[in-house]
């Protein structure tokens, strides 16, 4: 199912209920504004409980991530569906947005794990590696340890940015197994080499200087670790995302250059191939997520892919109008897609059919 903002809307009630219109608060129709906004937004205090551990996802380097998990009591545990939450770049298993979906997993009865990629959390001394766009087995290797010691019967993942773009790439390689039942992404780096040459568009300017920071910031850290791994001296001036890509992550994360690095860490090569429901939400006005017309062909083509693009919302901030569900509309859909794809009963994808009834999502 593909729903576009322009289409003409016939009966605004045949929406599915966990599609409810997205209204963008009156001050934030910009996406830029959206984006920072969002950004800074302050938040209730996240008091859900949680327990800390960390999993191999590479026995060969011994990398380890450090996962966040909230259970469900023991004896629904196994039958609940368990939640594996993926934060975007430079963030953590404490992001905004990841916690924000956590509480409100949790509250519909879900497992959550919020997982941290390589690194990332202040967790640079569990893995010799740095972390990238492409390691979507690593997502994998978490599902694999979790469903092994719970017997966890269903799995949905979800990803912000970067980390959707990970969780997309799993689907589309892991297709029908067992546990995955489910997918839903926010503002996904499906096609990494348009995204990088976007953020380095002059508009984008304060973007992308701050990811360089804290990218360079992490880079320098991690080199004091592992000196007989990683070198800071030689590698000159480092301009922009792709210049990072290009001097840091190809020759150091086995890529012969950053458009190696940029093929081979998409998702949209495997996004065809994706075998279970799976949401695939940005906004039009996103300041630097862009998608290919090859890659929105391979999206329209699968039936099982419900890709919606409101006109508003910027980047993973999707900043609504107050409601009973609070400002954060794009949290509260996910969880309501998932809990709808995953009864068993609910229509999705072109089964769906409700691209006419779209332009509620303004």
């Amino acid at each position: 199912m593909v729903t576009q903002a322009d289409t003409l809307v016939q009966d605004p009630q045949a929406l599915p209920a966990w599609l409810s219109s997205f209204k963008p608060h009156p001050w934030l129709t910009s996406g830029h504004l959206q984006t920072i906004v969002g950004n800074f937004l302050p938040r209730p205090t996240f008091l859900l409980p949680a327990e800390a551990e960390t999993v191999e996802v590479d026995p060969t380097d011994g990398s380890r991530v450090l996962c966040h998990c909230h259970w469900q009591p023991e004896e629904v545990r196994a039958a609940r569906l368990t939640v594996v939450l993926v934060h975007g770049l430079n963030g953590s298993s404490n992001s905004r947005y990841i916690r924000g979906v956590a509480a409100q997993a949790w509250a519909a009865g879900m497992n959550v794990v919020r997982m941290n990629m390589r690194n990332c959390g202040d967790t640079d001394e569990l893995t010799p590696t740095l972390y990238h766009s492409g390691r979507s087995a690593d997502v994998g290797a978490v599902v694999g340890h979790f469903t092994r010691r719970f017997g966890l019967e269903r799995v949905a993942l979800v990803g912000y940015s970067m980390g959707g773009n990970m969780v997309l790439k799993l689907a589309g390689e892991w297709g029908a197994r067992s546990p995955l039942v489910a997918v839903a992404t926010v503002c996904s780096v499906i096609d990494l080499a348009a995204c990088a040459n976007a953020l380095h568009a002059p508009s984008n300017f304060i973007y992308e200087r701050h990811f360089l920071h804290a990218l360079m910031q992490h880079y320098r850290h991690k080199a004091e670790l592992f000196p007989g791994i990683y070198r800071t001296d030689g590698i000159g001036p480092v301009r922009s995302i792709r210049e990072f890509d290009q001097k840091i992550v190809a020759p150091y994360c086995g890529f012969r250059d950053a458009d190696d690095y940029y093929h081979r860490a998409a998702s949209a090569r495997v996004i065809d191939r994706i075998a279970v429901p799976t949401l695939v939400l940005i906004a039009q006005n996103d300041p630097f997520i862009r998608i290919v017309a090859e890659t929105r062909e391979r999206i329209h083509a699968n039936p099982q892919i419900d890709f919606i693009e409101p006109r508003h919302g910027g980047h993973c901030a999707f900043l609504s109008r107050r409601s009973v569900e609070g400002v954060h509309w794009a949290e509260a859909a996910i969880v309501r897609y998932l809990q709808n794809v995953t009864d068993g009963n609910q229509p999705h994808g072109r089964a769906a059919r409700i691209a006419e009834f779209a332009a509620t999502i303004r």
